[in-house]
């Protein structure tokens, strides 16, 4: 029998990608700079140019027929062992080469993962708003996923809210930070708040609880913001990290994760991830993106298109009587509706062209998501649409 849970899921669709195709559609009958397209964070800046330095190079210096062969299926040893001593000497927690896997960017680690933390039972949790994704992997492999609200002032970290939802069915935790959909960078009092919370509730329930740091977005960040290393203040987490982000790189799907070797039943769960990895058909990441990527380890795009952004976007929005999360990290803006049903502030919207995300899909009703990895002319052309909207809905400055 088919799996009906995986066909439900299958049907429920992504919103993101409903509404970016209804965009493209409607470019073709309007023009494309009449369309205002917030919806998805794919990068809209190069990459870094040690990236076509290193592709230049490595085609020079190696023959093709061994740039592009297979990798090993838990990636290059030399590429693990740069990531590895690139993750000991930045962040101070010791990695060899053997705790480092290289995968398809995060996704391949937080579905890989999940499936081996919660398929012998258990649930996940997460906080909110949360990307989208982490309730299907959740459902697929496990007994589900525990929303546990965060401030909603701030989306900052609740501990009393996170002890309430933490259960002895809770085997996992996923934390993204910088957040995808606010752009909140949680705080380092917050997040070792939580690390006491965790060790106190493992002993209480006799088993590990882990941590799936997913953090594709670590070097978004503005204003001397600091992103807290998770590995460094809680041995059971799990680095998840990609390169599509950072460096402009999505389409590659070249990322890693890695497990320190202080982590608790290390031997069980990494041979758990080599076989999902597997079982889900990922022979390897491409022999010739793990070596470009890890070259160009720590260099990121121009992040300051997307603080330019950022600043232009905020202040006008919030100028014009919008509410809005400050966002210190990703290219993300969490705006609350001026109206409570979110869905139907994006259709209004949507008849002006104007592409947003319901934050439903984000489990917190009554925001939208805009993802401001677009070009300055899309945003400065979007703001009388704004401005009209919020004198429509009564709430304009």
């Amino acid at each position: 029998m088919i799996d009906q849970q995986l066909v439900a899921c299958g049907r429920s669709g992504n919103i993101i990608r409903e509404i970016a195709e209804y965009g493209a559609e409607q470019a073709k009958i309007v023009g494309p700079e009449n369309v205002y397209n917030f919806t998805i964070g794919s990068p809209s800046i190069d990459p870094p140019p040690c990236v076509a330095e290193k592709m230049d190079e490595l085609r020079a210096s190696i023959p093709a027929a061994q740039l592009y062969t297979y990798a090993p299926a838990a990636g290059l040893p030399e590429v693990r062992a740069k990531a590895a001593a690139y993750l000991t000497k930045t962040f101070g927690v010791n990695y060899r080469a053997q705790d480092v896997i290289i995968t398809c960017g995060t996704s391949t680690c937080l579905a890989a993962m999940t499936r081996v933390l919660l398929s012998g039972g258990g649930r996940a949790m997460t906080f909110t708003p949360y990307f989208m994704d982490y309730k299907y992997y959740a459902d697929a492999y496990g007994e589900g996923l525990t929303e546990c609200p965060t401030d909603p002032d701030t989306f900052q970290l609740d501990l009393d809210a996170a002890e309430k939802a933490l259960t002895s069915d809770t085997m996992m935790l996923i934390i993204n930070s910088p957040n995808n959909p606010s752009g909140v960078v949680l705080k380092r009092e917050g997040l070792e708040g939580l690390a006491r919370l965790l060790e106190r509730k493992q002993l209480e329930y006799g088993h590990p609880i882990y941590i799936l740091a997913d953090e594709p977005y670590r070097e978004l960040v503005y204003d001397g913001q600091e992103v807290v290393y998770l590995p460094s203040i809680y041995k059971n987490t799990i680095y998840c990290y990609s390169f599509s982000k950072s460096m402009s790189l999505p389409g590659e799907r070249v990322g890693f994760m890695a497990l320190p070797p202080e982590l608790d039943d290390y031997d069980d769960i990494y041979s758990a991830a080599m076989a999902t990895i597997r079982a889900f058909g990922y022979i390897c990441v491409s022999s010739m993106w793990q070596r470009v990527a890890i070259d160009c380890l720590g260099e990121t795009s121009d992040i300051s298109v997307y603080k330019g952004n950022r600043d232009l976007l905020y202040g006008s929005l919030t100028g014009m009587g919008y509410t809005c999360v400050h966002p210190d990290g990703a290219f993300y803006l969490f705006m609350k509706t001026p109206e409570p049903d979110a869905t139907a502030f994006c259709r209004r919207a949507m008849k002006d062209n104007l592409l947003v995300v319901p934050g439903d899909s984000f489990g917190t009703p009554g925001y939208v998501r805009l993802a401001y990895c677009v070009s300055r002319a899309t945003i400065e052309r979007s703001l009388p649409t704004f401005r009209k909207l919020a004198e429509e809905y009564g709430i304009a400055k």
